[in-house]
C-alpha cells in the first residue's frame, strides 16, 4: 500500500514538474503579448521578409531553410529574451515547426509555460492583423 502511495505521488510529481505547452489564437496571441508575455517568431529570415512579422516579436530562426537546426544555440539566444521560469509564445508560418519547438522548451528546456500560436502567421495575415517590417520587429 505504502509503495503504491509513494509511485502515486512521485507520479503526480513528475506531471507537476512538466511544463505546460498552451495552443492558443491570434486572439489569445494579441492580449498575451499586450500583457507582456514575449513573442518569439522561429521562422527563418526570408518568411519574416515575405510576410512581415508581429511588432515587438524577438525574431530567432529554429530551423534553417534546409530543416536543420542547433537547440542548444537556439536556447542561449532565447534565454537572452525570457528564462524558463517565465512564459514565452512561439509562433510560425502554420503553427507546425512552432508546436516543435514549444515541445522542445516544454519537454527538455525547462520552461514551465510555452503557448503556442496553433495556425501561425498564416491564420494571423488571414485575418487582416498588423505586421511590422523584420527590422522594425526588435
Amino acid at each position: 500500500m505504502i509503495k503504491r502511495i509513494l509511485t502515486l505521488v512521485l507520479g503526480l510529481s513528475a506531471l507537476m514538474a512538466h511544463a505546460e505547452v498552451v495552443n492558443i489564437d491570434n486572439a489569445e496571441l494579441a492580449r498575451l503579448s499586450a500583457s507582456g508575455v514575449p513573442v518569439v517568431d522561429v521562422r527563418t529570415e526570408g518568411e519574416w521578409k515575405e510576410s512581415g512579422v508581429l511588432a515587438g516579436s524577438k525574431l530567432i530562426t529554429f530551423f534553417d531553410e534546409a530543416g536543420r537546426s542547433n537547440p542548444p544555440q537556439w536556447l542561449e539566444k532565447l534565454k537572452s529574451v525570457t528564462k524558463p521560469e517565465q512564459p514565452v509564445i512561439v509562433v510560425c508560418r502554420s503553427g507546425r515547426r512552432s508546436l516543435a519547438v514549444a515541445q522542445y522548451l516544454s519537454d527538455q528546456a525547462g520552461y514551465k509555460t510555452v503557448y503556442n500560436v496553433s495556425k501561425g502567421m498564416n491564420s494571423w495575415l488571414g485575418e487582416g492583423r498588423p505586421v511590422v517590417p523584420p527590422a522594425s520587429a526588435k
